[in-house]
């Protein structure tokens, strides 16, 4: 039997036995109402009413019966048509989800169902469409993270095949692939270590040992460890401080992760005699820390794509300079710590402004 008809069944059932309640109750008390009643009529006639009871009673009851009995098609019709149509909504609802999450399991993930209403079944639909668009987004994730796995990872095979080739031809010697080869495994090893970080960052599962420690720990840390690598490059690494400061709760290695990270990018992007500047300040009443170029800069349509997974501004660059997801990391780290990590742009240059929550024991 379909939910529609046990549905309807149900409805016209519990009524049934609501009415059947009332026959049961006029039958227990209809006979103290009439008796009562009788009585009244019987004084008021006089001694020769006496005869008259027992007729007036069983008329009385019958014509209550009749009533009764007479009104029950009329009842019954109603509450069938009462019954209707909530057995019909409910069931309409009930029909859309059943096909929404057959089409969701067969993979259509922008099935959504309609949101009309203010009851439940409304609730059940809101929450379904919710899930099917969080199923959505997660299922574009994962096939571009699947493309951009298998983009980043045909570079290094193409050159690992064609050495390998020109080794087997002769063409090269073992000495001289060898250490091509080590280079482009080092690539896909990079890759996959990058890639395990990322996805748990993303999955909120990344190990952090929070402390307290100065911002100008962290600026001391990152400037030394590149500070030779700008040189090398003609690029102008410089430190502005700010004064006064609070200590920051973060954990540190983290923290110097992403400023590595955007220390490294503001390196590649920035032309030969240009200038970087490494700096702190005050950020309402928690701490940032920015890296600022000079660089060409970034378009406003590029701001806030470049922090998602192997995003590139310019698709035509030259792939092997990074992973592509080291922004994704910085700022899933920097959201991890209670921090956040934004960037601004102009034909002038890029700001990367990392925020790290001042320490408890420092907060006004």
């Amino acid at each position: 039997m379909s939910l529609y008809a046990r549905l309807f069944l149900s409805h016209l059932l519990v009524i049934c036995v609501a009415l059947g309640a009332v026959l049961l109750i006029s039958e227990l008390l209809a006979p103290a109402f009439i008796r009562h009643h009788v009585s009244q009529m019987v004084t008021l006639i006089g001694p020769d009413g006496g005869s008259l009871r027992p007729d007036l009673e069983s008329g009385v009851r019958r014509t209550l019966n009749a009533a009764l009995l007479a009104s029950l098609p009329l009842a019954l019709v109603v509450a069938a048509l009462t019954a209707l149509f909530p057995a019909r909504r409910v069931v309409k609802s009930v029909e859309l989800l059943r096909d929404g999450s057959h089409a969701i399991a067969t993979g259509d993930y922008g099935q959504r169902l309609p949101e009309e209403g203010h009851d439940e079944l409304t609730d059940v639909a809101r929450h379904f469409n919710r899930m099917a668009a969080a199923l959505q987004t997660v299922e574009q994730g994962r096939v571009e993270l699947i493309s951009n796995v298998a983009h980043e990872l045909r570079t290094p095979l193409s050159a690992l095949r064609g050495y390998a080739e020109a080794m087997k031809d002769g063409v090269m010697t073992p000495e001289a692939v060898s250490g091509a080869i080590l280079r482009e495994t080092a690539a896909m090893e990079r890759l996959a270590q990058d890639l395990s970080v990322v996805s748990r960052v993303e999955a909120g599962a990344v190990d952090l040992h929070p402390g307290d420690f100065t911002p100008a720990t962290l600026i001391a840390d990152a400037f030394e460890r590149f500070v030779g690598a700008y040189e090398e490059r003609g690029v102008a690494l410089v430190r502005s401080e700010g004064v006064g400061l609070p200590p920051v709760t973060a954990d540190f290695e983290r923290a110097s992760q992403i400023l590595a990270n955007l220390l490294s990018n503001a390196l590649r992007h920035t032309p030969r005699g240009g200038r970087v500047t490494l700096g702190t300040g005050r950020c309402g009443g928690d701490v940032s820390f920015t890296v600022a170029d000079t660089g060409t800069g970034i378009t406003p349509e590029h701001l806030e794509r470049i922090f998602e997974r192997f995003y590139r501004v310019d698709p035509a660059r030259v792939r092997g300079d990074g992973s592509g997801v080291g922004l994704t990391i910085a700022r899933g780290l920097a959201t991890r710590m209670g921090g956040r990590l934004t960037v601004a742009s102009s034909p002038a240059g890029s700001t990367f402004t990392l925020t790290l929550p001042a320490a408890r024991s420092h907060l006004p």
